[in-house]
């Protein structure tokens, strides 16, 4: 269907022009609206997409494509943004706070925290701003560090090169939660155009003291004295580089090998399809690297290294990454085995593996299940020791960053390595022993991508007035978590699924988990397992098709 240029349409993209305080911006916005006025259909489309926003400001702040109009990161969407932020702060008691600002490395980042940064200044805030483009964990570690009522950072993680973000710590040094997010979008519109709202440069730029001070905690993480330990990484074109090589100095670790190729924050991620360790394709140059050393690790941090995937050599040699369960309930392990905090919790999200609540009854310890998103794991409760979520988010250092963090989990991880060599052993050593000991639990995710958002509301809807009976062969019974999150939780004998719209991107999520006992042979428990899954893959891929 073409869309037509009404002129609503144009009139709207006048105005947005007319506010825009940025000239590369509106020079964008006016081409596509001359192109649309000219009769181009394409252009049509294209701008009507554009106005179609606001960028909504949820619980993991804003993320869109780098563009102009209000349904994209640029300058007038930012600057915006953060006087509805301001003004959210001060109506909850924060005026003049502290305020930290920091970015990552991604097109339109360092234009977009200057503009931040010069909001909160002219709106009296005490605003200070990292030193270049930096891990998002050092950010939420500065919230904490200097005492801020609110932390900013420009990043869109390990999204599309095309794409940008813009994520909200609180004075907590976790990310926001409801209700906050609808009040600061409620700010957010009542902000003043762009071009009206005012900009003051003065912000108080950081030296190196904020990283050192990371760097120095980071540092106590593993547990143990072992340090010989050879590991292959990668930060996939992002920020994390240099402050995981500076993390592994600083913690004894002198045999890291980085992928060269890789090692140099790019915005174009040239030698990945999609810059996220999950993804095929985007670690084959690390485990390439890991082979070519003899590595005994192999590790990968997102883009804005807040994510880490761990690689291992299996038996015959060859390198596989291991799934986010995987290296959550081995590192969980780790934590547990090695804690000396009375009455320890640890927590994941209703979407990974369930076997870490079992390792944790081992242990003695306290278990939580919190909904998607780590900032709900931060809060899990009292005594957090240690969390993380199927999607490669690791925290293993709660008292310092409440946040994912993927350099910390690097350095634990290698802590780990290293003992685990001086004992003749490796990670998939523990993780059988742990299958031995627990059930062979495996997990697996199907994702349907829309381009139509009401396709998601549609299934969802259907699943809730008509849930099934059985799923791969095994009866389930359906549990509606409305209205805490849209959530449908299908269980049965030895079977979980979770399906979820997603909450960044255009797909509908469902997260499996099968778990076979082992009777015997934990090859054959295995085995079983994977054939359980593949069924209950294809009846779910089946349903919503």
């Amino acid at each position: 269907m073409t869309t037509s240029l009404t002129s609503g349409l144009r009139d709207r993209a006048f105005r947005w022009i007319a506010d825009d305080p940025d000239d590369d911006s509106r020079v964008e916005l006016q081409n596509i609206l001359a192109r649309a006025m000219g009769g181009e259909p394409g252009a049509t489309k294209e701008l009507a997409d554009r106005m179609a926003g606001p960028l909504e400001f949820g619980t993991a702040g804003l993320r869109g494509p780098v563009r102009a109009g209000p349904n994209g990161m640029n300058v007038a969407v930012v600057t915006r943004t953060t006087a509805g932020v301001a003004a959210w702060l001060t109506a909850q008691g924060h005026p003049g706070g502290v305020v930290v600002v920091g970015r990552d490395a991604r097109h339109g980042s360092e234009a977009f925290a200057k503009a931040a940064a010069e909001v909160l200044t002219a709106a009296g805030f005490a605003v200070k701003v990292l030193p270049g483009p930096l891990p998002t964990p050092v950010l939420a570690f500065a919230v904490l560090e200097l005492g801020a009522v609110a932390g900013i950072q420009i990043t869109a993680s390990h999204n599309p090169p095309a794409d940008n973000g813009y994520k909200l710590y609180d004075a907590s040094g976790g990310q926001i939660v409801p209700p906050s997010d609808g009040q600061i979008e409620r700010a957010i519109e009542a902000a003043l155009p762009a071009i009206s709202v005012p900009r003051e440069p003065g912000a108080e730029v950081l030296g190196d003291e904020l990283r050192d001070a990371y760097l120095a905690k980071v540092a106590l993480l593993p547990r143990g004295p072992e340090r010989e330990v050879k590991v292959a990484a990668t930060a996939l074109h992002g920020v994390g580089a240099d402050t995981l090589r500076a993390a592994f100095e600083r913690a004894g670790f002198g045999d890291l090998h980085v992928v060269a190729e890789q090692a140099t924050p790019d915005p174009d991620f040239p030698t990945v399809a999609f810059p996220n360790p999950e993804e095929p394709g985007a670690t084959d140059l690390l485990l390439a690297l890991a082979s070519e050393v003899d590595a005994d690790l192999a590790i990968a941090l997102d883009p804005d290294a807040d994510r880490c995937a761990l690689g291992v050599r299996k038996r015959d040699g060859s390198w596989r990454m291991l799934r986010g369960d995987e290296t959550g309930v081995l590192l969980g392990w780790h934590v547990l085995s090695t804690v000396d905090k009375e009455d320890p919790l640890v927590a994941t999200t209703i979407v990974s593996s369930s076997m870490l609540g079992e390792i944790a009854k081992e242990f003695g310890a306290r278990y939580a299940e919190t909904l998607t998103g780590f900032k709900w794991l931060v809060r899990a409760g009292e005594g957090l020791v240690f969390a993380y979520e199927e999607a490669l988010g690791l925290c293993v250092n709660p008292g310092f960053v409440r946040d994912k963090d993927g350099i910390s989990a690097a350095v634990f991880a290698a802590g780990l390595a290293a003992s685990l060599r001086a004992a003749g052993r490796g990670p998939l050593d523990v993780l059988d022993e742990l299958a031995v000991k627990h059930g062979v639990h495996v997990t697996d995710q199907v994702s349907l991508r829309v381009t139509d958002l009401s396709v998601r509301e549609r299934l969802m809807a259907g699943l809730r007035a008509a849930p099934p009976a059985s799923l791969g062969g095994t009866d389930v019974t359906t549990e509606d978590l409305l209205p805490d999150a849209d959530v449908l939780r299908l269980t049965g004998e030895g079977l979980r699924v979770v399906i979820r719209p997603s909450g960044t991107e255009p797909k509908l999520k469902a997260y499996l988990q099968v778990k076979e006992p082992v009777s015997g042979d934990l090859a054959e428990a295995h085995t079983a397992a994977d054939a359980r899954l593949a069924a209950l893959r294809a009846d779910i891929e089946s349903r919503l098709a």
